[in-house]
């Protein structure tokens, strides 16, 4: 199952996480490869939105925040778009918008930043906004201080949360077909508590930037962990590979329904009653060209199909929804 582990280093200002997305992404994968329209999604684009995923997961595991953390990265690539959200339960979920070819060896600038044109968003969308009130949201470029184009997703992120927060963080991401994961170190703030809606002291955290020494060797022992490893290994020997000669103090996994899983808002009743939202006219005229009704969610991807039979019941009276809601989502 998937998993996620919390750590800290005794008496030092260094806390980690691991993540190991295994049934939550290959549930997100088969979805998006049973659709008969898009197909699976071509192998790098799925380990973008697996490094996405983790690195979302591992984000939004790091803060308090009551409300959906939203990585996104567009640019001006065949990949328009892609987007991974993990909700304060850490259920969450992904997608991504291809609109041309993606070569099997295809780069992140390949994907989408071209032209430099790529950007990465962290939203934070609070639950239950109030009027008026509108997500934080952060913005960097795909590319470093000197315009050159940055290959890893790490890299940019590390970069938005040296910006955010005022923190020193290394993150190590990795994505396959069948798992998605990743590490994240970070220095403890020396002050407040540091998190991405700006509840850090910044000039404190500042003033600490790249000066624990205790930091940068454990962030050295992180990012000497291997792809093959991140991917294969489980996360009790990874710890102990990497840490064997540090004290670290490991907190209870969230795994089941406390850790991280699937979930989208879509289902066969939203889909009905987008149909009668459509009204009987335009159902029956789509019935007389196609045979059925097929809506596909637009962000997993998982198809919903509807024969005149199914069409019928659903303007029915006992059947027609007062609320006929919009495209599942």
């Amino acid at each position: 199952m998937s998993e996620l582990h919390k750590f800290l280093f005794d008496g030092l200002p260094v806390r980690g996480m691991l993540v190991r997305l295994t049934d939550t992404w290959t549930e997100m994968l088969r979805r998006r490869a049973s659709n008969t329209q898009s197909g699976a999604y071509p192998e790098p684009v799925q380990q973008l939105l697996g490094e996405m995923l983790a690195a979302a997961a591992l984000m939004q595991a790091n803060i308090k925040f009551d409300g959906a953390l939203i990585v996104q990265v567009s640019g001006d690539g065949p990949v328009k778009l892609a987007v991974a959200e993990v909700q304060p339960d850490l259920a969450m979920r992904a997608t991504a918008s291809v609109r041309g070819d993606v070569a099997p060896d295809a780069s992140l600038s390949a994907m989408v930043n071209l032209h430099n044109q790529g950007r990465c968003a962290i939203t934070l969308d609070p639950r239950g906004r109030f009027p008026g009130q509108q997500p934080y949201q952060g913005v960097v470029p795909l590319f470093g201080d000197r315009g050159e184009k940055l290959e890893r997703l790490s890299e940019v992120l590390e970069h938005y949360m040296l910006q955010s927060e005022q923190l020193d963080t290394t993150l190590v991401l990795a994505a396959n077909g069948s798992v998605a994961a990743g590490l994240l170190i970070q220095r403890l703030p020396t002050q407040g508590s540091g998190n991405l809606d700006g509840g850090a002291q910044a000039v404190p955290n500042e003033d600490g930037i790249g000066r624990s020494e205790d930091y940068r060797r454990i962030a050295l022992l992180a990012a000497s962990l291997q792809r093959d490893e991140l991917l294969g290994l489980d996360a009790d020997t990874i710890l102990r590979r990497l840490f064997w000669e540090e004290s670290v103090t490991r907190f209870e996994p969230m795994i089941g329904d406390t850790g991280p899983r699937f979930a989208c808002t879509c289902s066969r009743e939203k889909v009905g009653a987008m149909i009668v939202g459509l009204g009987a006219e335009e159902a029956q005229s789509i019935l007389d060209e196609r045979g059925d009704v097929e809506v596909a969610c637009e962000f997993c991807g998982l198809q919903y199909h509807f024969d005149p039979i199914d069409v019928t019941q659903l303007f029915q009276p006992s059947s027609i929804r007062a609320e006929p809601g919009g495209a599942p989502h």
